[in-house]
């Protein structure tokens, strides 16, 4: 098993220290990426989760991924009341059979007016969330 750690250029950069993503190769050839939690500037839950899934795009595409490829989703949301805001804008850009999934309700974020974050795994090459599952929903 072999792990690299990255903050791809052209991708949303870190606002700590921390990286974006960390890339799991495994001997038979699967790939993971753990991509950090992502936030993003906005009014609303609507615009925040729209920069928050397009963060994601460029975080996964510069490694070979796309949306399709992610396999697990965690959301934090700080007003659950946005949480209907927020399954719009990921039924948007998460299109194929869902993947596992937790959405939690949190206190807070440390971008202080973040509403929304969001971090994944995906899964490279496989076909992701749709692959070896029982089908589209």
């Amino acid at each position: 098993m072999q792990i690299s750690i990255d903050n791809p250029v052209g991708a949303p950069q870190p606002f700590g220290p921390y990286s974006q993503v960390a890339r799991v190769e495994h001997a038979d050839g699967g790939v993971l990426l753990y991509v950090s939690g992502q936030c993003a500037e906005g009014d609303g839950t609507a615009a925040q989760s729209r920069g928050v899934f397009e963060a994601l795009r460029l975080l996964l595409a510069a490694h070979g991924a796309g949306l399709d490829d992610i396999i697990n989703i965690r959301t934090y949301l700080t007003d659950m009341d946005g949480f209907a805001d927020y399954a719009a804008v990921r039924k948007e850009f998460l299109t194929g059979t869902p993947p596992t999934s937790t959405t939690v309700a949190v206190s807070r974020l440390v971008p202080p007016r973040a509403l929304v974050e969001v971090e994944v795994v995906a899964a490279v090459g496989t076909g992701g969330a749709a692959a070896g599952g029982a089908g589209a929903q």
